[in-house]
């Protein structure tokens, strides 16, 4: 594996371009455009405040940038550079703020959520959304870019509307048998719409595209519910995420329950594999370092390598004991992902922090659990292949693949944390992102050595 030199950057704000092209990165108010291949700054644009928000065009040509507390958006141009937009949402406060799929409309949603603006770069035309629900996931479109689905709140009651893309007419509008709607989210084939209650409620409404009601799912009652959803690649399985800390596999076939997946503390199944971290130890010598030490030197010292271990079961993960007379308690499932070949899910349980578990969907059973010495902060599968990537805020990123995993020391000077991370989607290399640093990870495309 080889590293990039490392740039400076703010909010952790950065993302690689949907051609896999540009890589864009903001420094305080101050847009950066670099060439993927050689890192070579293409352009440099200046915005009027701290850039809170950047997204990309579906078509790479434009770049967002969100300024919230001033309610601002501007629009860059990658091919004219001297063209800008700038949207002020003036009084009515700006809250959040994307692209359609056309890349051509703005999607600005207002303070207190009072209405979504439909802003054309086209034709500078503007049109307005209504009612938009303030919830955990509001929009969603669907992959090809064709329909937009939007939670809506009217009247004390939910809503969804779906919305033709191309010209952002009202296809269906129809009331959800839900108490407090948390989010709504497209299967990756653009069919089935599942939309979920908040966590007081356990309940999963499946809607076809023209608004019917297909299946309802609810595990259980009066205990806190539902805590995130993820669909397969395939639209097959919608796994969901609860706060008993279990994840429970719905098929597309009759939506009913095909298994469920526990996550205990202690793993005494001798045929799963448990990788543990295990700091190295090290062999510093300290009568022959300089004083003052050298940078590379003092990085050295403080910043701690390690290795995984293969343990034997049975073995006891580390445990938080979650607060529970506060709202949002570190309890249940509240990261998962399904890699990119429908092979394996990936998930975290919250009051586990540490562990990382790797289901093996065709057999439906538990394969792998890596440990860690720090809490896992974020991990995210390499968009070609079976092979998960896992950040903790420590200076290592990790990497697992069924042939092994492994844990890489970031060559950074100081002390670079690894706070989240993104694949570029040709799965050869990934952006590393610390609290205002920024650096770029190449694997060897024949695999991990």
């Amino acid at each position: 594996m080889n590293f990039s030199e490392v740039f400076k950057l703010s909010n952790q704000l950065s993302r690689f371009s949907p051609n896999g092209k540009f890589l864009a990165s903001c420094v305080q108010y101050r847009l950066v455009v670099r060439d993927v291949s050689t890192l070579q700054i293409l352009q440099l644009y200046t915005c009027l405040d701290q850039i809170q928000y950047l997204e990309w065009s579906a078509d790479s040509l434009f770049i967002l940038c969100a300024m919230y507390k001033r309610g601002l958006v501007q629009v860059w141009s990658l091919e004219q550079p001297e063209w800008h937009c700038k949207i002020d949402e003036g009084s009515a406060g700006l809250v959040a703020s994307c692209w359609s799929p056309d890349g051509r409309h703005i999607l600005n949603t207002t303070e207190f959520h009072l209405r979504i603006t439909v802003w054309s770069l086209c034709t500078k035309s503007v049109s307005y959304i209504k009612y938009p629900k303030a919830c955990q996931q509001g929009i969603t479109f669907t992959k090809d870019g064709r329909y937009m689905a939007l939670a809506e709140r009217r009247d004390c009651k939910d809503y969804i509307s779906l919305f033709v893309c191309s010209d952002w007419q009202l296809l269906r509008h129809f009331d959800t048998d839900t108490q407090d709607l948390a989010g709504i989210e497209w299967a990756p084939n653009g069919c089935v719409l599942a939309a979920w209650d908040s966590c007081l409620e356990y309940k999963v409404l499946l809607y076809s595209l023209d608004g019917r009601l297909l299946s309802t799912y609810s595990a259980y009652e009066w205990s806190l519910g539902i805590k995130t959803i993820a669909w397969s690649p395939s639209s097959q399985f919608l796994a969901i995420g609860s706060y008993d800390e279990k994840v429970r596999i719905l098929n597309h076939v009759t939506w009913k329950m095909i298994t469920e997946f526990g996550h205990t503390a202690t793993i005494n199944n001798p045929k799963i594999v448990i990788y543990k971290e295990m700091e190295k130890s090290q062999n510093l010598e300290m009568e022959n370092l300089p004083f003052p030490p050298t940078k590379a030197a003092a990085s050295s010292l403080f910043n701690t390598e390690s290795k995984y271990e293969v343990v034997s079961s049975p073995v006891s993960l580390q445990t938080l004991k979650p607060v529970t007379d506060r709202p949002n308690p570190k309890i249940g499932v509240g990261i998962l992902a399904f890699s990119p070949d429908n092979c394996f899910l990936a998930t975290r349980n919250d009051n586990i922090p540490n562990a990382v578990w790797i289901w093996d969907v065709q057999k439906l059973k538990l394969f792998v659990v890596l440990e860690h010495l720090a809490a896992v902060r974020s991990f995210q599968w390499n968009p070609q292949q079976a092979r998960l990537a896992v950040c903790t805020g420590r200076s290592q990123v990790y990497l697992w693949s069924p042939a092994g995993c492994v844990s890489v020391q970031v060559p950074a000077e100081g002390d670079f944390q690894v706070l989240s991370l993104c694949w570029h989607r040709s799965g050869d290399s990934m952006a590393l992102l610390s609290k205002d640093q920024l650096c770029l990870c190449y694997l060897e495309s024949e695999g991990i050595k």
